[in-house]
């Protein structure tokens, strides 16, 4: 089939789905409402949406997991509306996954594995997990790319990015940097295609946190990776539920190595796994904490990795000017009529404010949403390189807080920020 008309084929089973599924929710929306009020008319429409992206396929899936963590963006109740979406998409059958691994390894298969269990131990909308003997005798994971998924998402993201480009032109998204977040995303997603890039992600954050205690990052085989398929350490008895069979001091030691291995990322190597939510983010019975799935990574420069450190310091001691100057200062746009002496003194006391509160009390995803808040209504246009630690840190609050509640987020912190800030580089700091 002409990939022209197969394009088009796609773009009209999408459109009949929108028309079908999600032009409803508008007037199901308008009548709640009218009868429940704003709030409830908002959240039937956001729940409607949710559904029709899951009727849409991995593709647009995907595409909104990684636009629900775009708090600096999108409403509060969205966000977590699309924090619900999981990938639903079947296992691998024993043809397609015969397939999957020719395209992978070709003639070569057998001559790199001793054995393959058929059955996926884990299954995404990207690829299948299976456990493996290599020929050396080491036991592994392999994740395996589904076949024919590059040219599915590749055609979805350009209808994505089509919709973007006209939603765009609309008056009431004058202002929104649309095509860009909407280009940030589809970058996300491509780069979750790119196996070669994540076994690479998954090499570096094993080498970063080997330092921080009780973290396990797999170890990935380089001599039996290919393009489309990664091979892992094989990690053994990983379930959703552990950390909720376990004692409450063996949580607490949970959450204190998963803060440790997140401010390692943000403070100190500035190489940041930005997908930390429960499916990437595994506790086992002897009280190590498992890292997965680094397809969505970024690598700060430094001048961001010290700015977004300052700015956590500044904010962990309650120096509020300070933190707004940062904020400023790392802007990727400040508009013409932008009030920045307004924005100064309302992020100063935002910070104050926080500094105040107890630690069972503060909560990050609080704080951001009342800054991003300010960043729109004062005209401040803050850089994608700055925003995304900061989100990276909001998807793994709730899975910290369920553990340990009384966790000082600011205090935890200050080992990493100390070592990032004054370390063995002998670099300043704005805070000198």
């Amino acid at each position: 089939m002409p990939a022209r008309f197969a394009l088009m084929l796609r773009a009209a089973r999408v459109a009949g789905t929108v028309v079908a599924v999600g032009i409803p929710a508008i007037p199901g929306g308008v009548i709640r409402r009218w009868r429940y009020g704003p709030a409830a008319g908002r959240q039937h429409v956001y729940h409607r949406l949710v559904a029709l992206l899951m009727l849409l396929g991995p593709t647009f899936v995907k595409a909104g997991q990684v636009l629900g963590t775009r708090r600096d963006l999108l409403p509060p109740a969205l966000c977590d509306e699309l924090s619900l979406l999981q990938d639903s998409v079947a296992p691998l059958d024993a043809a397609h996954t015969a397939i999957a691994l020719a395209e992978a390894y070709g003639a070569d298969a057998e001559d790199v594995f001793a054995s393959l269990d058929a059955r996926p131990v884990a299954s995404g909308s990207v690829a299948s997990v299976y456990r493996a003997r290599l020929r050396s005798g080491q036991e592994v994971a392999i994740k395996l790319r589904r076949p024919g998924i590059e040219r599915i998402m590749s055609a979805d993201l350009a209808l994505i990015r089509g919709g973007a480009a006209f939603v765009a032109r609309l008056p009431v998204f004058r202002g929104v940097p649309v095509e860009e977040v909407v280009a940030n995303m589809a970058g996300a997603i491509l780069g979750q295609l790119d196996f070669e890039r994540e076994a690479d992600n998954l090499r570096r954050l094993r080498k970063n946190l080997a330092e921080v205690p009780r973290v396990w990052v797999p170890k990935v085989y380089p001599e039996a990776c290919r393009p489309r398929c990664i091979v892992m350490e094989f990690i053994p008895g990983l379930a959703v539920d552990t950390a909720g069979r376990c004692s409450p001091a063996a949580r607490r030691r949970f959450a204190a190595s998963g803060m440790a291995a997140m401010y390692q990322m943000l403070f100190v190597d500035g190489f940041v796994h930005c997908d930390m939510h429960p499916g990437n983010l595994y506790f086992t019975r002897s009280a190590q904490v498992v890292v997965l799935d680094a397809g969505f990574s970024v690598q700060l420069t430094d001048r961001l990795r010290r700015l977004f450190a300052e700015f956590f310091m500044n904010m962990a001691i309650g120096r509020g000017q300070h933190a707004a100057e940062i904020v400023i200062q790392s802007a990727a746009e400040i508009a013409a009529d932008a009030d920045l002496d307004g924005f100064t003194v309302r992020m100063a006391d935002l910070v104050e404010r926080s500094h105040g509160q107890p630690a069972s009390e503060f909560s990050l995803i609080a704080f951001a949403m009342e800054m991003f808040d300010l960043q729109r209504r004062f005209g401040i246009n803050a850089a994608p390189e700055l925003i995304f630690p900061l989100l990276s840190l909001l998807v793994i609050e709730g899975t910290i807080r369920e553990l340990d509640p009384d966790l000082d987020f600011q205090e935890a912190a200050k080992p990493q920020l100390m070592r990032g800030l004054f370390g063995t580089d002998g670099g300043r700091s704005t805070l000198d």
